[in-house]
């Protein structure tokens, strides 16, 4: 199997699909020198982005600057799934979990949230391969049944367009030996080019008359009372007011890594599909997948009929942004591995990109804001995986705090409530390392790896 395995990645690129594309747009000059701004936007992915074109649409007046360390989606923006979920809360389950009084009210900001997603595409007429087709969460083994079930009964409770499929239902729709059922939502999810919607974004804000910087990484903040002083490696900007959408990224805020942390998702690119190739497994419907794993994998087409695949989390010592193993073919051997028994009759079928991202894991699983320096700095992240659609509205939720614009979550939880905090390294690294190490084959050999993940989320963490 491994020499099989192996062969599959004879012409694989380590490097995100999303991003090894001629349209990329050109890099945006480095900021060099002073300025000033009435808003400054840390971060040039989906947050800061999606931040940037808001205010602007908000509040014309407003001088808006974005700086960004690298290029504009290169992060964990251009390196994502791509699949739009409704939820800004990561699910309904976590949303039960988390803000079970204020179900009703964030059910309504995901369907806000989506239905303003679409407009803005519509509006700026970004380009970005987008498909409503809806997402589907399939059972891999019987034992998950149970558990579906509840998913679709709790998503018919809130008004939901979903339908519960059984084993041969599922296989129809995506055709997979493992499949023993599946629960599909219809409407308001569906798939996106990442790192073209992130270019559409960084056009359309542009064209509002932001001011945008790439190549230029924040170095400190400096508190001056009323305003901040932005430093960047070789520029500065004074500020009343300033938006982190950093992710992951150690911006010199202590409490911020004390509240989230990188774990690094994996996903894979197959060569287009040919249509006899497509036949053997259907997928007319084209949804995005998920599966019920404790360790998931996610799945989805693109626009040329490849299938992005997804998963094998993993955590690196202090959060390491660029480790040495996204860079090592055999990494990703495993991912392959389960790609082949997903789809066995894709025997023939292999791969073109492999590439590592972070996510910005928390322990509530879902989208936070924190206000720091007398509340002049907001940071927005946590999404947890669930960011590309979540991000608009995070970018929202602080730009709401920020200007102090009285809108309804502002005095819910929601917006007042952050994570708790995640133990410091070495222990963090230690329990990440048994947690994932748990995770792989916890389904099938139960045991401690079972109990060890039902304490982890007694604690409150999400997996």
């Amino acid at each position: 199997m491994k020499g099989a395995i192996e062969k599959c990645f004879k012409d694989v690129k380590l490097f995100p699909y999303w991003l090894d594309n001629p349209l990329a747009p050109q890099v945006e000059r480095e900021l060099i020198g002073q300025t000033s701004a009435d808003l400054v936007i840390v971060g040039g992915g989906f947050t800061g982005l999606w931040a940037a074109v808001q205010a602007k649409e908000l509040m014309p007046h407003l001088d808006v600057v974005v700086i960004e360390a690298g290029k504009v989606a290169y992060g964990a923006s251009g390196r994502a799934g791509g699949i739009i979920s409704t939820s800004v809360m990561h699910g309904l389950p976590n949303a039960t979990r988390v803000f079970p009084k204020d179900l009703d009210v964030l059910e309504q900001f995901g369907h806000d949230n989506l239905d303003g997603f679409k407009a803005t595409v519509a509006r700026y007429g970004i380009d970005a391969d987008l498909e409503w087709n809806g997402e589907m969460t399939v059972a891999v083994d019987a034992g998950h049944l149970e558990h579906l079930k509840q998913d679709f009964e709790l998503h018919k409770q809130h008004g939901h367009n979903v339908v519960l499929l059984d084993a041969a239902q599922a296989q129809a729709q995506l055709g997979s030996p493992l499949y023993a059922g599946a629960m599909w939502s219809r409407d308001r999810s569906g798939i996106v080019h990442p790192a073209k919607m992130a270019w559409g974004l960084k056009e359309a804000a542009l064209k509002l008359g932001v001011r945008l910087y790439e190549m230029s990484p924040l170095t400190k903040f400096e508190d001056c009372g009323a305003t901040m002083l932005v430093h960047t490696q070789a520029g500065r900007i004074r500020t009343p007011r300033v938006l982190l959408g950093t992710g992951t990224a150690h911006v010199g805020i202590k409490d911020i890594s004390r509240r989230v942390m990188q774990v690094r998702d994996h996903v894979l690119a197959t060569q287009p599909l040919t249509a006899e190739q497509l036949d053997r497994i259907g997928w007319k419907n084209r949804q995005g997948v998920y599966d019920t794993r404790t360790q998931l994998n996610y799945y989805r087409l693109t626009k040329d009929n490849r299938i992005i695949f997804g998963g094998l989390v993993s955590y690196h010592f202090n959060g390491n942004n660029n480790p040495a193993a996204d860079r090592d073919e055999a990494t990703y051997h495993p991912l392959g591995k389960v790609f082949y028994q997903t789809f066995p009759q894709l025997h023939d079928v292999h791969f073109s990109h492999a590439w590592g991202g972070p996510i910005d894991y928390c322990s509530r699983g879902a989208v936070f804001a924190r206000r720091y320096f007398n509340e002049k700095v907001v940071y927005v992240a946590g999404y947890t995986g669930f960011g590309v659609a979540g991000s608009r509205f995070g970018a929202l939720m602080g730009l709401n705090i920020l200007f102090d614009r009285k809108t309804p979550e502002r005095s819910l939880d929601i917006s007042t409530l952050g994570p708790s905090w995640i133990p410091p390294e070495p222990f963090r690294w230690a329990g990440a390392k048994i947690t994932f190490h748990a995770f792989d084959g916890a389904d099938s050999e139960g045991g401690w790896k079972r109990m060890w993940i039902s304490g982890i989320k007694k604690l409150g963490f999400p997996m």
